[in-house]
C-alpha cells in the first residue's frame, strides 16, 4: 500500500510539471507572434478549434489524439507533447536532486533549479524558431540568481561576479571584433547565468554549448544543410550547456583539473 501511494505521490509530482511546461508551450508559441500569453483561449494552429478541457491534458492528449486534431485531422506537432515529458521529468529531477521537504513537498533549491530549466527550454525553443532570447527571460534569471544567494550561500559572490564576466566578456569582444560571432541575447544569457551559476560552473556550460553546437554545424555542413558562411541558432546549445552545469559544473571542472 506504502508503494502505491509513494507512485501516486511522483506521478502527481510529474503531472505538476508536465502542467507548467504545458503553459511554457503557450509562450513559446504566443511570444514571437506577439499574441498574449495570458488571454485566449488556446486552439489548434491549423483550423483554430478551441481546445476543450481533455484536450488539454499534458502528455495524455496528445497521446489519446494520437497526435492529430480532432477538429481538423491535421498533425500536431510532437514538440509539445517532448516539453511537456521534459516538464514532468526536470520536476521529479529537481526534486529528487535538492530533496524534498515536509509532507514531500519539492525544496526552494528544488523549485529554483526547475524554473531555470524552464527559461532554457524557452530560450532554447524559441531562439531556434527566430534567432531572438527575449530580454523578459534574462530578467528572469537575473532575478534567479539574486534569490540563489539565499538558497546557495556556499556560492560566493566574488565567485559569481567572475562568473558573469569570464564568458560574456569575451563573448562581446569577439562579437565586437567579428560581424556576427555572437548575438547579444547570447551575450547576456551567459552574463546572468554567470552570476546565477558562478565561474566554474559557467565555464563548464560554455564547453558544452561548444562543443554541442560545433558538433551540429559539422554535421549541418556535411550534409549540405549549412554553408560556411551561414549562421544558426546558438542559444539551444547554450541551454543544453547551461543546464549540465548548473547541475554537474563543479564535478566537470573538478574532473579535467585532475588530468593537469
Amino acid at each position: 500500500m506504502i508503494a502505491v501511494f509513494s507512485g501516486i505521490l511522483w506521478l502527481l509530482r510529474f503531472a505538476m510539471g508536465a502542467c507548467v511546461f504545458s503553459f511554457f508551450n503557450v509562450v513559446i508559441c504566443r511570444l514571437p507572434a506577439g499574441e498574449s500569453v495570458s488571454k485566449g483561449r488556446s486552439h489548434c494552429p491549423s483550423c483554430g478549434k478551441v481546445l476543450t478541457a481533455k484536450e488539454l491534458i499534458p502528455c495524455v492528449s496528445y497521446l489519446w489524439q494520437r497526435g492529430k486534431c480532432r477538429g481538423c485531422g491535421e498533425k500536431i506537432s510532437g514538440r509539445y507533447f517532448i516539453i511537456e515529458l521534459a516538464g514532468g521529468f526536470f520536476f521529479v529531477f529537481c526534486g529528487a536532486h535538492f530533496g524534498y521537504g515536509e509532507w514531500g513537498i519539492i525544496s526552494l533549491q528544488g523549485l529554483l533549479a526547475f524554473a531555470y530549466l524552464g527559461i532554457l527550454t524557452m530560450v532554447a525553443f524559441i531562439d531556434w524558431d527566430t534567432k531572438i532570447i527575449y530580454d523578459r527571460f534574462h530578467i528572469g534569471i537575473g532575478l534567479l540568481g539574486i534569490v540563489s544567494l539565499w538558497l546557495f550561500p556556499e556560492q560566493r559572490l566574488t565567485d559569481r561576479l567572475i562568473g558573469a564576466a569570464v564568458i560574456a566578456l569575451p563573448m562581446l569582444i569577439l562579437a565586437l571584433m567579428v560581424e556576427g560571432a555572437f548575438g547579444g541575447g547570447d551575450i547576456k544569457l551567459m552574463a546572468v547565468s554567470g552570476f546565477l551559476l558562478g565561474w566554474r560552473r559557467i565555464v563548464a556550460a560554455m564547453f558544452i554549448g561548444l562543443l554541442a553546437g560545433g558538433g551540429y554545424c559539422i554535421l549541418m555542413l556535411v550534409r549540405g544543410k549549412l554553408a560556411r558562411k551561414d549562421s544558426f541558432a546558438f542559444g539551444p546549445f547554450l541551454a543544453l550547456g547551461l543546464g549540465i552545469g548548473f547541475f554537474w559544473g563543479e564535478e566537470l571542472v573538478a574532473f579535467y583539473l585532475s588530468f593537469l
